[in-house]
């Protein structure tokens, strides 16, 4: 191993020693709401970033680039802001009203917050959305681990099976010792990291393409590269369609359902403090995500200039970029390191909230809650480590095979809960008359109809095939939960009581 790869390694180790140290930090957790909810202890900037930095994942630093690398602008760009715009409305019109309503109903799950709003009390709806977590987030962490062992085996050489173990164990350690405190304070350390190799590979990218007047020559002078209605391909522009831009935006619907992400909401200490954390999130996940798209461009340019070889795989943009800063000298393979940290971080940042959010619907939804086991503080924590020990060596086992299909599960899992959770979501903090039959009703034809529109309709129409299976599910849930409701009769008093008892706290604004 070369003294440059082995000052990019020992960067990487110092920064996974660094999440390890804010696990023992965190490990004294007393109770089960504090080891999956923190106490309800967060500030508002590590609510924000470790909100977003669970969201974006590997996607962000791999995914992203490599489609503006490939095929220029328009795609990244209205994925970006349909995310944008989902990621803005969820804090604008969810966060609070999610943080109000948890604590007053004392939940701090998202079925188990399901299932007390409509007053389900056979816990039907807390045991459908938590078997739905679990499904999609065990492989979903899964993708992580194995993106962590492809890094590290593409890097340094090494045998995919050790490098995807040892990401496994650090991200499930920090995790299991420390629980959603460490896994948010290490979130907020990851997004510093993801933003700091945004920065400093976007800089250098420009640098060695020539400058931006390079970049945008080289734009220009590719078709449809620069186009918010075309892509561009290798045989030309091609017509991106009013469609594809509607079904590419309907992504950002998503992120009402996504529980990694609302558990943040009902955890920060003050609900008067979510307009900071909105600011904040809201400004870093639009630079981010412009940084990003801007880093493919930028790459094309690079790749014209002769500073990077024609990518085979746009996603390893980055990557290569970091290869290409090492080779400066020491202090740049410093620099390296920390940018490949930060590709490292986006998937570790994912991973452990995964981890947390399968955890809890097992242990607390699940088995204690359905199943109505009783135990002591002690002894919950102790099923809530134990709990998460087991999904995450679930997760090594699926993603054993290098080779496997497991990220495909990434984009359907977000349509999934986008369809399952996000309708339930909006019209329990917003329609007074919602049941729980209207609610198990829309859960189950939502998450129905993400894979009717998968594996039946979408292969049997190439109009049809090119809209994401979450615009049309999502839809189909909204439609359920209004008519089931109107036709099986109102809610109990005692959940009216209680959504105008949360109504009232909201407007009075304390």
């Amino acid at each position: 191993m070369s003294s440059t790869s082995i000052i990019i390694m020992a960067t990487i180790v110092a920064y996974l020693v660094i999440v390890i140290i804010v696990g023992i930090r965190f490990s004294k957790s007393s109770s089960s709401d504090e080891f999956y909810l923190g106490g309800r202890k967060l500030g508002p900037l590590v609510t924000a970033m470790s909100a977003e930095a669970s969201d974006m994942s590997s996607w962000l630093l791999m995914g992203l680039p490599g489609v503006a690398y490939a095929a220029g602008l328009c795609d990244p760009l209205w994925t970006a802001i349909g995310l944008a715009a989902g990621t803005y409305l969820n804090w604008l019109f969810i966060a609070k009203r999610l943080r109000i309503y948890s604590s007053q109903i004392n939940e701090f799950t998202v079925p188990g917050f399901f299932s007390k709003r409509f007053g389900d009390d056979k816990n039907i709806i807390r045991l459908i959305a938590a078997v739905v977590i679990v499904v999609f987030f065990i492989p979903y962490t899964a993708s992580g681990f194995s993106a962590c062992g492809k890094l590290f085996g593409t890097l340094f050489n090494m045998d995919y099976h050790t490098a995807m173990i040892v990401s496994a164990v650090v991200i499930i350690l920090y995790t299991t010792l420390g629980g959603f405190l460490a896994a948010s304070t290490t979130d907020f350390i990851q997004s510093i990291v993801m933003s700091i190799a945004l920065v400093v590979v976007l800089g250098f990218g420009v640098y060695k393409a020539g400058g931006m007047g390079n970049v945008i020559d080289n734009a220009n002078s590719l078709a449809g590269y620069l186009s918010v209605t075309a892509t561009h391909t290798a045989e030309g522009a091609s017509n991106y369609g009013v469609l594809t831009t509607i079904s590419t935006m309907s992504w950002g619907l998503g992120y009402f359902g996504m529980p990694h992400i609302l558990l943040r909401f009902m955890a920060i200490e003050d609900h008067h403090k979510l307009k900071i954390s909105r600011r904040i999130a809201s400004i870093w996940v639009v630079i981010a995500m412009g940084a990003a798209i801007l880093i493919g461009i930028v790459g094309s340019a690079m790749t014209k200039a002769g500073a990077l070889e024609q990518l085979p795989d746009g996603e390893t943009i980055i990557v290569d970029i970091a290869k290409n800063i090492s080779s400066h000298g020491a202090l740049f393979a410093i620099i390296a390191g920390v940018i490949l940290a930060g590709i490292l971080a986006s998937t570790m940042s994912t991973a452990d909230s995964q981890l947390l959010a399968a955890s809890s619907s097992l242990s607390e939804d699940i088995l204690k809650n359905t199943f109505n086991i009783r135990l002591s503080d002690k002894a919950g924590i102790i099923l809530a480590r134990a709990t998460l020990l087991v999904i995450g060596i679930i997760g090594v086992f699926i993603a054993w095979d290098p080779a496997s299909s497991v990220f495909g599960i990434v984009s359907f899992a977000w349509a999934g809960f986008g369809a399952a959770f996000a309708p339930v979501m909006i019209f329990g903090m917003f329609w007074r008359r919602t049941n729980k039959w209207g609610v198990l009703a829309g859960m189950i034809s939502g998450g129905a109809m993400v894979f009717i529109w998968e594996y039946v309709i979408g292969p049997t129409s190439e109009y049809l095939g090119k809209i994401y299976e979450l615009a049309p599910a999502f839809a189909v849930a909204c439609i359920f939960i209004v008519v089931v409701s109107l036709i099986t009769g109102e809610p109990s008093k005692e959940v009216t009581d209680e959504f105008d008892s949360f109504k009232k706290v909201l407007a009075s604004g304390k």
